[in-house]
């Protein structure tokens, strides 16, 4: 029996479109491919039974606080600056990055309830378009990761970014957001409802999110460019990044050496990051390892040599 038999001949076609319309929808969730990452496969079922109890990244998030000392970091920013444009900020990203690429597992991302590796490595780091101008419109910066860059190579790239942001000439980003304020706030919503859906079937095409600064492996916020300590950052549920790294102002504070509480400067960082991507061991290692190359960034970023053969790649240990 034909659809046009059980209905008037007026809805027949509205009845066969709302069913094949249907099927395309229950086909589509069977789509695990996505442009930016692989399918995880194998998980522990307890994990994956996380991405349906908690299907947002806000209800998984872990929120984790560490202390550096900040005296050889201070040092080495002083001896690097005339040799190459580097701060606080770029340092962390460095570190992080590295942090990322010998632990690949917290380069995932969780999304329509499935597990991801990330096909490409990136670090978003946000920043003034004006330094200290209160009315500075905000930028998020994109920087996609090379495992044979060092950090000199890394800064470069972190800095002509920021050159071309504090420039004028608007930016992609930019140009999404002027279309988006022209949208009256009902469409906007459907507009908004309609990205989630498409990306949660893996149908959404990679055109909209190639050059989204949130879909990234992590960012990174230096808080303490504006003479501030960090927060606890919520994760963003646009995009697909799993980690957000806040950084802020080299500070005294009392530590302990050799048994004796000393005044020394530290550098506080508080990480949020979805539990859902892995377990807590790559978790502290990532975090350990920002640390080791925090406190003696000489040995883990180097370029302070003359000779620039010597200026060897940040990441070196991938451990799978």
């Amino acid at each position: 029996m034909a659809v046009y038999d059980l209905f008037p001949p007026q809805y027949a076609w509205a009845v066969t479109t709302f069913l094949i319309l249907s099927a395309l929808f229950v086909l589509a969730h069977f789509k695990t491919s996505r442009a930016d990452g692989t399918l995880v496969k194998g998980a522990h079922p307890y994990r994956r039974l996380m991405w349906f109890v908690m299907p947002t990244r806000n209800e998984c998030v872990v929120y984790y606080e560490d202390k550096i000392r900040a005296e050889n970091l201070i040092q080495y920013l002083a001896e690097a600056k005339p040799k190459f444009e580097c701060d606080v900020t770029h340092a962390a990203v460095a570190a992080l990055n590295v942090a990322i690429g010998e632990n690949p597992r917290m380069n995932q991302f969780v999304i329509g309830r499935r597990l991801y590796k990330r096909k490409e490595r990136a670090i978003t780091f946000s920043m003034k378009r004006k330094a200290l101008d209160r009315k500075a419109k905000l930028a998020v910066v994109r920087i996609p990761m090379d495992n044979s860059e060092n950090f000199a190579s890394l800064a470069g790239r972190m800095n002509d970014s920021i050159t071309h942001q504090r420039s004028g000439e608007k930016t992609h980003s930019d140009k999404e957001y002027a279309l988006f304020n022209l949208l009256p706030r009902t469409v906007l919503r459907l507009f908004t409802w309609l990205f989630h859906a498409l990306d949660y079937i893996n149908l959404l095409p990679y055109a909209f999110t190639k050059e989204d600064s949130l879909y990234t492996s992590a960012v990174v916020a230096n808080l303490g460019s504006l003479g501030m300590q960090p927060g606890f950052h919520h994760l963003y549920e646009w995009g697909t990044s799993s980690v957000f790294m806040m950084v802020g102002a080299i500070q005294d504070e009392p530590v302990v050496e050799d048994g004796s509480i000393v005044p020394g400067k530290v550098l506080t960082v508080r990480y949020s990051y979805d539990e859902r991507i892995d377990d807590g061991l790559s978790t502290r290692r990532a975090i350990l390892r920002v640390q080791e190359i925090l406190s003696n960034p000489v040995e883990h970023l180097g370029c302070l040599n003359e000779d620039k053969a010597t200026w060897k790649p940040m990441v070196q240990n991938i451990d799978d």
